[in-house]
């Protein structure tokens, strides 16, 4: 199946220890989206938000990759999950399920999430965007 990873999971040798199936495909776009950092663990979500974008990569995963991500990203609790299409592809990702306020990320998790933009060569752009209360 197909996964959009926009946060820490961009991190390729984390993404590659966890899912040990996995492999990226490239980057993709999330169109009318934006990024943002909430909830008491100032984890990265998404949100609807016209004209913006969020970065991440494609990842293709297996069905036992899925069930790790389930427990990392404690579904149903915390996250659930969002599907779109990319070119008639259904793409799994996830959402919170509570929108709470703007969290800066702690810096070892940002430090994370950064090193996942550089390996999958995506714009800092947005993650600086994103970061701005």
């Amino acid at each position: 199946m197909l996964y959009f990873a926009y946060g820490s999971n961009l991190h390729h040798f984390q993404m590659k220890q966890r899912c040990k199936d996995s492999i990226f495909l490239k980057k993709i776009n999330l169109k009318n989206f934006r990024l943002t950092f909430r909830s008491k663990y100032r984890a990265a979500d998404i949100e609807p938000k016209k004209n913006s974008i969020v970065p991440g990569g494609l990842f293709e995963i297996s069905k036992r990759d899925e069930r790790k991500l389930d427990t990392y990203e404690d579904f149903p609790v915390l996250y659930k999950k969002y599907y779109f299409y990319y070119y008639g592809k259904k793409v799994m990702t996830y959402t919170m399920v509570k929108k709470t306020q703007f969290r800066f990320p702690t810096e070892r998790y940002l430090n994370i999430v950064k090193r996942g933009y550089k390996d999958c060569n995506l714009e800092k752009k947005y993650l600086k965007k994103a970061l701005l209360p």
